[in-house]
Parts: C-alpha cells; sequence; structure tokens
C-alpha cells in the first residue's frame, strides 16, 4: 500500500499563542482538494502527517502527481509529491 509520510515545523506564534491554526491538504494536477490530512490548532515544533494514497471518502487515488499545502498562520508552503503504486 503506497504512503508517504509529510514532515514540517510550524514556527512559534507570534502573538504570544502557543498554537496555529494549521491546514494540511493534498490536491490533485487539477487544484482540486483529494484528501484534508489536518484542519486544527497545532503547537510549534515537528510534526510527521501520513498519507495513505486514499482521499477523503477512503479511496485509493490514482498513481501520478499530486501537491500539499500547509498553512500555519502565516507559513504557506506548497510541494509537489509523486504518487506510485
Amino acid at each position: 500500500n503506497p504512503s508517504t509520510t509529510i514532515k514540517f515545523t510550524l514556527p512559534s506564534a507570534g502573538d504570544g499563542g502557543i498554537t496555529l491554526p494549521t491546514t494540511l491538504r493534498i490536491y490533485n494536477v487539477l487544484g482540486e482538494v483529494v484528501r484534508t490530512l489536518v484542519d486544527e490548532l497545532m503547537a510549534p515544533g515537528v510534526h510527521h502527517e501520513v498519507w495513505d494514497g486514499r482521499d477523503d471518502h477512503g479511496n485509493r487515488v490514482a498513481s501520478g502527481i499530486y501537491f500539499y499545502r500547509l498553512r500555519a498562520g502565516d507559513l504557506v508552503q506548497t510541494k509537489k509529491m509523486v504518487l506510485m503504486k
């Protein structure tokens, strides 16, 4: 079963808060959301999230190019991934 671990580091919140509203979503090449892995408040530091190659409905997605977008406070990161079965 194909899966990948996404490692990311969240910075300290600039407003003195201890958590940041964080989202981590997987997109296909058409820009459609395939899976939401994270949508919650998260503490600063290093985090790991595993994507099992499934969409939000539990269906396996096709091999191909996908992107993940991490948003946490002012931080926005987008990276490309290749899913191969």
